[in-house]
């Protein structure tokens, strides 16, 4: 009879999830579903709001990726007032979004995912996580904190605050960096790059040891999207749009962000909160995409710096006849980006922009619609605003990357289930396993709500009936 698999909560993600595993007859799985299970109201009590207050306002919808939508709904504002900002605020918000990468990707590699494949799939879950890796890894792990309190540092630096800075607004941003703020980046540079090195060998170590994680987790052909710049150079806060295949052959490029409703559509689940975004020309299932480092680096024909260049090359071998596919390989492309942004921000410190006052244009409502686009670490994010004369907004949409995600998440999980999943056995490594297949990319559900408490994990196999045929519970 079929039955269904419930993971609930997935664990080690920013924000709360279940997984739903459907078995057929003969007790091998069928399907599987990534659910999100808590409300999105942000878009909806935003209206009737100043559109000059949302940079003020969207930080606080998630306390890990404040930065992208303060960026994202500033670069919504600018599109309203219809200005170009001056380069100096262009090159600083460029900067806190490099120290948002740095922050955000050490998070994920070293704290959230690293603990499986550093301690092993095996390891007891109370040990399974950073204190674990902090007691077998003292140095390691201290490496990774940090590593992202460095790019916490850049953010405070220019914005006050490493959590939700009130800086950039519509127009610019309010403050420069300073000669201080400057010296204090660059004695922090070469502890960065050591980590990165560290983590480098670390993972590609991981490479050869876990051959089979590489093909079953997450690795299929969809299309990829991310910004480039003219020459396919990475880009990460401006750009344009373009999309390749798993073939990597580019099949739409030089897109205008502005007008992503045009090819971006959003289908809705019955059972998740969280949108599924799909490539309109395509449709679903055809139209499936994924965002976030390994799409940047499969539409990316160079990262633009020397050492970034380099591993992208040996990143690109794993995959000679195309994209690389993998998800497990998120990974690697995190640590890619880490360094490529090692080496903006520390070119960008002998930018004598940086120091200018120049960082506002000021203008009034001319244009009733406008869209900000930016690279978060997770992937591409849009802010679309749609104001009134009086410059409130009416309409708002939100487009995340953990949604633009959400059909490639469904389709990982499955892969690996069907792996491991066999009958009613639903033993803790393999739900380990199911579950870094979410965490390869680094969902934050935060983006889509917020949560209180913390919830145990349930794991119910469920009759064709509603029956309960086993339980277990984890926390």
């Amino acid at each position: 009879m079929p039955k269904r698999i419930l993971i609930d909560p997935v664990t080690r993600i920013e924000g709360h999830a279940k997984i739903s595993i459907y078995l057929d007859d003969e007790g091998n799985v069928s399907d599987a579903e990534f659910h999100v299970v808590e409300f999105r109201g942000f878009e909806k009590f935003c209206e009737g709001r100043p559109y000059a207050e949302m940079p003020g306002i969207t930080p606080r919808i998630c306390g890990i990726c404040p930065v992208s939508h303060l960026l994202a709904s500033a670069k919504a504002g600018d599109a309203i007032m219809a200005v170009s900002i001056p380069p100096a605020a262009d090159k600083l918000r460029r900067l806190m979004n490099l120290g948002q990468m740095i922050q955000s990707h050490a998070l994920s590699f070293f704290h959230l995912s690293a603990p499986d494949f550093l301690l092993g799939w095996d390891t007891p879950q109370p040990k399974r996580n950073v204190f674990g890796l902090i007691a077998s890894n003292t140095d390691l792990a201290r490496a990774g904190i940090r590593l992202r309190q460095f790019g916490q540092e850049i953010i405070a630096i220019l914005g006050g605050q490493k959590i939700h800075p009130a800086w950039a607004v519509p127009g610019g941003v309010r403050s420069p960096l300073t000669d201080e703020g400057r010296a204090r980046i660059r004695a922090w540079l070469p502890e960065a790059y050591a980590t990165t090195k560290v983590a480098f060998d670390l993972f590609k170590k991981t490479l050869d040891t876990h051959r089979k994680e590489v093909q079953i987790f997450g690795n299929f052909p969809s299309l990829f999207m991310g910004l480039v710049e003219p020459d396919g150079t990475w880009e990460h806060h401006g750009g344009k749009l373009r999309f390749v295949d798993s073939s990597g052959s580019i099949i739409a490029d030089q897109l205008d962000p502005q007008k992503y409703y045009d090819y971006i559509g959003e289908a809705v689940q019955g059972n998740s909160y969280l949108k599924s975004p799909y490539y309109a020309p395509l449709g679903v299932p055809d139209g499936m995409y994924r965002v976030g480092p390994l799409a940047r680096l499969n539409v990316a024909e160079q990262m633009g710096t020397p050492k970034a260049d380099a591993e992208l090359k040996k990143f690109k071998k794993l995959a000679p006849q195309g994209a690389v596919t993998s998800s497990f390989l998120y990974h690697y492309a995190r640590l890619i980006e880490i360094l490529a942004s090692l080496e903006r921000v520390e070119a960008a410190m002998d930018d004598s922009d940086l120091l200018s006052e120049e960082l506002r244009a000021d203008a009034g409502i001319n244009s009733l619609r406008g869209v900000g686009v930016s690279e978060a670490p997770r992937g591409t994010l849009f802010h679309d605003y749609t104001v009134d004369r009086d410059g409130l907004l009416r309409k708002v949409n939100l487009i995340v990357a953990t949604g633009q995600n959400n059909l490639a998440m469904n389709q990982t999980v499955a892969q690996i289930a069907r792996h491991y999943v066999r009958g009613d056995d639903i033993p803790e490594p393999m739900l380990n396993r199911v579950e870094h297949g979410i965490r390869c990319y680094d969902p934050c559900l935060s983006c889509s709500t917020h949560a209180i408490g913390q919830m145990p994990l349930q794991v119910r196999l469920i009759g064709p009936k509603g029956q309960v045929v086993r339980e277990i519970a984890r926390g």
